[in-house]
């Protein structure tokens, strides 16, 4: 079982005090606090081993070629990929996703058609949209008032002309998480192919990509207790290997003339110059860390958390509290997301502007910046969901997303304080 007090020890950040009160961290699914186990990673590689990878043959250089190709094999099997040539190392899922929509776009044709869904972050929307200017569509699956996608809105909006489907596999908003093995079978009986986001899922929960049956996945670093600008871009290898460049330079080549070039084999031909070779020594060090406590643990305690904020939404008696997303915790990840104001959460036709927005209601940036006088981080705007802020008829919400160093002390301390936010704004 997870204790996040015997967890927070080996987080540095946690001794630090906020305005006179503990730290209470509330905002991992933007991004999570790092252990010295990562830190020392990053550091001994400095320390010890720094040179460049897959050129030296000298002894520093040798270390640092094994240490980061070790950290793909790690991150491979982490997920359930059964080959680490299918494991392309990128910034972060943003340009995972990039990345799809750029190679796998060369071939879309005017008519063809992209499946998502409205619950997407923008990072799953905005690079498709690029592909509009060849003529390709988007269409959208909506959500129902529970806030789980609606399978049938899906199985009617796929086609023949239906190339692509990419959805995320948990909400970062509403914490939805999505049936993405069931999703798959009908994108593949269709011939689509099927492209998860995993930022929110991968960090949370046990996730295999062979289960799942997904032909693309892409997720964060930093998300899951790693350093910033790694991240992960899985693909099947048949698939993956066909695919042209996505960019071009050093490392990613195999012979170059001043008339053409050839490629390098897969993954090497995706990741051109210099990688984050110590991002990805973090990333293995924060898989290690995640897979001591194993992942059905880090899940178990999520819900638990979740079912706690549930209850404790009940017995609050927080005037005009409302939250976004599925009542059940089997249903959910380890996301809240609020607002104080009589904003009806299931009422997803409604549409607000920011003026009819009633008087009484908070705005979140204020809720965000109160809580922080109490110690409390938690997210507030859109969320990078504006498309689902319209759906839901709200023009932003308040955040607080849990994780392995969260307790019900820190569930306690953000009901506390959000009783002290309501009698402060709401007359």
């Amino acid at each position: 079982m997870i204790n996040p007090e015997e967890i927070k020890s080996h987080f540095p950040i946690f001794n630090r005090e906020i305005k006179g009160n503990r730290l209470v961290y509330l905002d991992s699914a933007a991004t999570t606090q790092k252990p010295v186990e990562v830190v020392d990673a990053i550091v001994d590689y400095y320390y010890n081993s720094n040179s460049n990878v897959h050129r030296g043959i000298y002894t520093i250089s040798e270390e640092a070629t094994e240490l980061y190709d070790a950290s793909r094999e790690n991150v491979s099997h982490f997920i359930g990929s059964k080959d680490s040539r299918q494991i392309v190392f990128v910034r972060n899922a943003t340009e995972a996703l990039n990345f799809l929509s750029y190679t796998l776009g060369r071939s879309l044709t005017e008519g063809d058609e992209i499946l998502l869904s409205v619950m997407e972050h923008h990072s799953n929307i905005v690079p498709w949209q690029f592909l509009k200017e060849k003529g390709v569509r988007l269409k959208f699956v909506d959500i129902g008032s529970d806030g789980n996608l609606d399978l049938e809105d899906l199985k009617s909006k796929i086609s023949k002309r239906t190339k692509i489907v990419s959805l995320t596999h948990v909400s970062n908003l509403l914490g939805t998480i999505n049936p993405v093995k069931e999703i798959g079978r009908i994108a593949h009986e269709n011939g689509s192919v099927f492209i998860v986001d995993g930022a929110q899922s991968v960090p949370h929960m046990p996730v295999d990509v062979e289960d799942i049956g997904c032909d693309f996945m892409a997720f964060s670093g930093h998300k899951m207790l790693g350093p910033s600008g790694i991240g992960v871009l899985y693909g099947k290898f048949d698939l993956l290997d066909s695919l042209h460049p996505f960019m071009g330079g050093g490392e990613m080549i195999r012979e170059v003339s001043l008339e053409e070039s050839t490629w390098n084999d897969t993954p090497l031909k995706f990741e051109a110059g210099t990688p984050n070779i110590e991002g990805a020594i973090g990333l293995s060090a924060a898989v290690d860390f995640l897979r001591g406590l194993g992942m059905e643990n880090v899940r178990r305690h999520e819900m638990e958390l979740v079912s706690y904020v549930l209850q404790k939404e009940i017995e609050s008696g927080i005037k005009d509290l409302v939250s976004y997303g599925p009542r059940e915790v089997q249903e959910r990840g380890g996301v809240y997301s609020f607002n104080i104001g009589e904003i009806h959460p299931l009422d997803l036709n409604r549409k607000l502007s920011v003026e009819s927005v009633e008087t009484s209601a908070v705005h979140p940036h204020d809720v965000a910046a109160d809580l922080d006088s109490y110690g409390l981080s938690i997210r507030s705007g859109h969320h990078c969901a504006m498309p689902l802020n319209n759906k839901l008829g709200i023009v932003a919400s308040s955040r607080a997303s849990f994780y392995i160093y969260n307790s019900r002390e820190d569930v306690n301390a953000l009901f506390d304080a959000l009783k002290k936010v309501q009698k402060a704004f709401v007359r």
